[in-house]
């Protein structure tokens, strides 16, 4: 089993510092088999939505894996149409149901939105306080949205999970996450597989150290204390992409790949992306 470093979140729990995705992954066998082979290659986060579409899958592999509950991190999140106070709660005994598990390590709202995302938070303030989930965070939050939350909520977020790459590596955000002790995750940490992961410098670095591009690009995330989570359905790139804790990029070549940001974001923008909200 690879060795992955733990890292402590601000209220204590701790957490893997590198995790396994399944967004975009089919219910059923598809995920079954991706996150069963991502425990057997010693992934012990898992972060899946409600959006996602497969908790159940997510569940079922997990309670087949053979390995006990509480050394899996396990992550979901509350969906935009599911907003408000309220609704947060139904929404969470659904997720809770789908994944047949009895708590969340983590919960996150999924996406700011207009005008809800204050009191969803106050709904997993609840949750958090009736130790239903062991942490609670957010998504996709600008430094703007999380000021407002701050301001309104008591429980600060442990984690805010954002679009962040090498063509997209969030400096501002993730220093002002960090001055707030709130630990940045990285979702689509390899330009989701689709720009520049052929890049002349993650080719050059990995002759270097003798890794992939994508083992590369995972490196320079775990040394700037982000935590990815990359997704893929393919048993050899599973296990490759945490196999990333033998070597360490100097600090030059770290450099390398920040001069390769060109803030350039490959989904939506949270200030604008509305969909599904009601």
């Amino acid at each position: 089993m690879t060795n992955v470093p733990i890292w402590k979140l601000n209220n204590g729990v701790e957490i893997p510092s590198a995790g396994f995705g399944v967004f975009k992954v089919k219910d059923g066998d598809e995920v079954y088999a991706a996150v069963l082979e991502a425990l057997k290659a010693g992934y012990r986060l898992i972060d899946t939505a409600a959006i996602y579409g497969n908790e159940e899958g997510v569940g079922k592999a997990i309670k087949d894996s053979g390995i006990p509950r509480e050394e899996i991190f396990l992550t979901t999140k509350l969906w935009n149409t599911d907003q408000g106070y309220n609704n947060a709660f139904t929404a969470f005994e659904t997720s809770l149901r789908k994944l047949d598990t009895d708590y969340v390590d983590l919960y996150l709202v999924h996406w700011p939105g207009k005008d809800k995302y204050v009191e969803s938070y106050k709904a997993l303030e609840k949750l958090y306080k009736d130790k239903r989930v062991r942490a609670i965070g957010v998504c996709n939050f600008h430094i703007h949205h999380l000021e407002k939350l701050m301001a309104e909520t008591e429980v600060v977020p442990v984690m805010n999970q954002i679009e962040l790459h090498p063509l997209m590596n969030q400096k501002k955000i993730r220093d002002y996450c960090k001055e707030k002790g709130i630990q940045v995750e990285a979702w689509g940490p390899l330009m989701q597989g689709k720009e520049d992961l052929d890049a002349p410098v993650f080719v050059e670095l990995g002759e270097k150290y003798g890794k992939s591009p994508a083992q590369i690009i995972l490196r320079w995330h775990f040394q700037n204390d982000v935590l990815a989570i990359p997704k893929s359905v393919t048993p050899s790139r599973i296990r490759e992409n945490i196999d990333i804790f033998d070597f360490e990029l100097s600090e030059e070549d770290m450099e390398k790949i920040n001069a390769h940001n060109q803030n350039k974001r490959l989904s939506a923008d949270p200030d604008t992306m509305m969909n599904g909200f009601v």
